[in-house]
């Protein structure tokens, strides 16, 4: 892990992205990109383009003030970063600038259950999970440490699954973490038999791993809910934190179906992990 792109709005849940970016970061010896997007006004959007270009600067130029006081922390003292400043609040540049930049993770903060709000609000994350490509760590609260060793990765094991598996499987291993692979099987018309799930499973590891090992880290939970059978299970390992594949601009689906993708990243109170599909 080279580069981590760290969205922040100057808040204290961007605090929070930006401890545990810079933990990581000196983890990894990574560089972090700080990046800022402006929200500038639907009147100054409507100014002559004169008046428009001198506010605009003028926006540009107080955020670059801001970073210099938002940086000035004791745990980023030895890291390497690059403050980005963006003049529209356009969420598919937060991929742009990962991409750009050949970055590995992007981490964010939320304000968790109450919703992600502004930066954060409403499905603002979501924005920037369906357009990252690469994986988005969503975190909820001040984390005092990242050392991540005990890993719930919630998956349906349906083959358009591995992409985002192997890349979690990829990154797991360097951060020295256990991955506990759960699959949440639903009452009604969703219920698969004991049997149907074994097949599902050995057909995942057969074209993922070429090999069936990890068939003893995988876990058959009931619930009502696969948000449920999720944080059920992430309590009942004590996990630190919960990752999942997304389909990006597609939508969260099935098993990520509706909004239980979002749904997760909003309630957890653990730290989550998207890779995309």
């Amino acid at each position: 892990m080279k580069k981590i792109v760290v969205p922040i709005d100057f808040s204290e849940h961007s605090e929070f992205a930006l401890l545990a970016a810079a933990q990581l970061a000196k983890k990894f010896n990574a560089e972090l990109l700080v990046l800022h997007m402006l929200e500038l006004s639907d009147n100054l959007l409507s100014e002559s383009d004169e008046l428009k270009g001198e506010k605009a600067v003028f926006f540009f130029k107080l955020a670059e003030q801001k970073f210099l006081s938002f940086l000035d922390k004791d745990y980023l003292q030895g890291i390497k970063i690059t403050p980005i400043v963006k003049r529209f609040k356009v969420f598919s540049e937060v991929n742009d600038v990962a991409t750009n930049h050949d970055a590995d993770l992007i981490v964010m903060g939320s304000h968790g259950a109450s919703g992600l709000k502004e930066m954060f609000v409403g499905s603002n994350t979501e924005r920037v999970v369906r357009y990252a490509e690469i994986p988005v760590l969503v975190i909820k609260n001040k984390l005092e440490n990242v050392d991540f060793k005990n890993v719930v990765f919630a998956c349906d094991f349906s083959e358009e699954s591995i992409i985002a598996y192997l890349k979690a499987s990829r990154l797991f291993e360097k951060m020295g973490a256990k991955m506990n692979l759960v699959y949440v099987n639903l009452p009604y018309d969703a219920f698969k038999s004991s049997l149907e799930i074994e097949r599902i499973v050995i057909n995942f590891f057969t074209k993922a791993d070429g090999n069936l090992e990890r068939m003893k880290d995988v876990n058959y939970v009931s619930d009502y809910s696969v948000e449920e059978g999720i944080f059920n299970f992430a309590t009942k390992q004590n996990a630190d934190l919960i990752a999942m594949p997304t389909h990006g601009k597609k939508g969260l689906t099935h098993f990520f179906q509706g909004s239980v993708g979002e749904d997760v990243a909003n309630h957890s109170t653990l730290p989550v992990i998207t890779f995309k599909i």
